[in-house]
C-alpha cells in the first residue's frame, strides 16, 4: 500500500493549479529545486512518472492529473478532519490565513484581527493584502481561508466552484476631484460625461476597479477614459488627486471624513455600488475561520454605523 505523504500531494495540487514550478516556489516560499525534489520523491513513492518535460518546463503526465484528482479528495478530507477535531475542544485555536484588497483590509479586515486577538489568543491569524484574482489559486489549495473581495455594478466576479462567496457590505462610489476644479465649486451632483477631458486615477488594470472605472465611463458618460494613473492603493489614487488634479471614482470605504483638499460628489447619471463579499472554500468551517467571520461581520456592522 502507498503511505501518501500530504505535504508533496499539496506541492503536486500547486503544480496543477499554478502550472510552473517557479510559481509553486513563490507561492509557498520554496526554491524551484526545492518543490523538483520533493515532487521526484513522490514519484519514487508512487512508483509513476508524474512530469514529463514540455518545451523548457515540465507538465504533469496522465498519472500525475490522476494523482492531483485525488490529492484534491485526499486534501479536502485532511481539513475537514482538522476542522471536526478542532470542533471537539474547548477552546477556540489554530491558524486562519485571511487577505484582503486594501481598503477592506484597513477597515474591516484589521480591526477584526485585533477584536480577535483579544477574544481568542490561541488562535493565529496572518493577514496579507490580495487581489482576488491573486488570491483564488491559494483559496482553492487551501494556502488561504478568507479573501474579503469586492465587486462593482455591472461587473460581477466569476464564481468558481468549490468556494463561497457571502455578502458583507454595500456602498456607493463618488467622484473625487481637486477642489479648484470647476465642477467642484458649487454642491451637488457632478455628471461624469462632463469629465471626458480629465485625466484619471484607478487601480492598476486587470482589477475589478480598474474595470469598473473603464466601464462606468463607457456606460455613463460615453467615452474613453485617460486613465494616465494606477495604484491598488486608495491613498495613493487620493493623493494624485490632490497634487496633480486627476479625478477618481471610489468608493466611501476608502474616503476620509473630511479633507478641504479633495471635493467628494456624487456621480449624476446614476447610484454606482460596490458591494464586498467574503470568500471561502466549501465544506466544513474550522472554529478560527468561524470566529474571524463573526468578527469581521460585526466590524461591518460598525463600519455602517460610521458617519
Amino acid at each position: 500500500m502507498i503511505e501518501f505523504d500530504l505535504r508533496r500531494l499539496r506541492l503536486l495540487r500547486e503544480f496543477e493549479e499554478r502550472g510552473t514550478l517557479a510559481a509553486v516556489a513563490a507561492a509557498l516560499d520554496y526554491s524551484p529545486s526545492a518543490v523538483s525534489q520533493q515532487l521526484s520523491v513522490l514519484e519514487k513513492e508512487v512508483g509513476a512518472r508524474l512530469l514529463e518535460k514540455a518545451g523548457r518546463g515540465v507538465r504533469l503526465t496522465d498519472a500525475g492529473r490522476l494523482l492531483a484528482q485525488h490529492a484534491r479528495v485526499l486534501l479536502a478530507a485532511a481539513e475537514a478532519t482538522a476542522a471536526d477535531l478542532a470542533a471537539l475542544g474547548g477552546e477556540v485555536r489554530g491558524t486562519v490565513r485571511a487577505g484582503g484588497l486594501q481598503s477592506a483590509a484597513r477597515r474591516l479586515l484589521v480591526p477584526a484581527v485585533a477584536r480577535l486577538m483579544a477574544e481568542h489568543p490561541l488562535v493565529r491569524v496572518e493577514v496579507s493584502e490580495l487581489e482576488l484574482e491573486q488570491a483564488l489559486p491559494g483559496l482553492r489549495l487551501g494556502a488561504v481561508d478568507l479573501v474579503i473581495s469586492d465587486e462593482y455594478d455591472g461587473h460581477p466576479r466569476p464564481r468558481p466552484a468549490g468556494l463561497c462567496f457571502a455578502p458583507l457590505h454595500e456602498e456607493p462610489l463618488k467622484l473625487v476631484l481637486p477642489p479648484a476644479h470647476p465642477l467642484a465649486r458649487r454642491e451637488g451632483p457632478v455628471a461624469l460625461a462632463s469629465l471626458r477631458q480629465e485625466v484619471w486615477v484607478a487601480s492598476a488594470a486587470g482589477t475589478g476597479h480598474h474595470a469598473m472605472v473603464v466601464g462606468t465611463c463607457r456606460s455613463l458618460g460615453g467615452y474613453e477614459p485617460d486613465v494616465r494613473h494606477r495604484s491598488n492603493d486608495a491613498e495613493i489614487q487620493l493623493e494624485l488627486v490632490r497634487t496633480t488634479g486627476a479625478v477618481g471614482l471610489l468608493p466611501v470605504l476608502t474616503l476620509p471624513a473630511a479633507d478641504t483638499a479633495l471635493a467628494i460628489r456624487d456621480v449624476a447619471e446614476a447610484v454606482v455600488r460596490r458591494r464586498l463579499v467574503a470568500v471561502t472554500r466549501e465544506g466544513p468551517t474550522a472554529p478560527a475561520l468561524r470566529a474571524l467571520l463573526g468578527a469581521v461581520t460585526d466590524q461591518v456592522r460598525r463600519v455602517g454605523r460610521l458617519p
